[in-house]
């Protein structure tokens, strides 16, 4: 069986409020929206290509420690397609999110660095036709 990424979870202090950021930023479908038995509340998100964004509070008894948008060991971003690196950046800029580096590169390949809801650091890659 091979090994594919089943999802990706972020945690939120309001994670309805994360899931409708990410919903209007970058398409992500809201599948379901509950509060658990141990207390979180847990909105299950699906990017269109069909990739998992898991996004919960803390559970009963559970602080959340702060979040980090700058570089550092362990997970450290995710990267999202972008067909427009300026435009990508005017419009996600507008919806709070804040531009921490670039863009950078050229050729076939030009990058940037975001921080987005709950200090989530992303990538936008923006590949040249050709």
């Amino acid at each position: 069986m091979p090994f594919a990424i089943n999802h990706i979870h972020l945690k939120s202090h309001d994670p309805r409020r994360s899931a409708d950021w990410w919903a209007q930023a970058f398409n992500f479908a809201i599948l379901s929206d509950d509060v658990r038995a141990t207390g979180n509340r847990f909105v299950v998100c699906e990017s269109e290509n069909g990739i998992r964004v898991n996004i919960s509070s803390a559970r009963d008894g559970e602080t959340l420690g702060p979040g980090d948008a700058g570089v550092h060991v362990g997970l450290e971003h995710f990267g999202l397609d972008s067909a427009n690196l300026e435009a990508d950046i005017e419009r996600l800029t507008a919806l709070g999110a804040e531009l921490l580096e670039g863009p950078s590169g050229g050729g076939p390949v030009r990058i940037c660095f975001m921080k987005a809801p709950d200090d989530v650091r992303i990538e936008l890659i923006e590949r040249s036709a050709g």
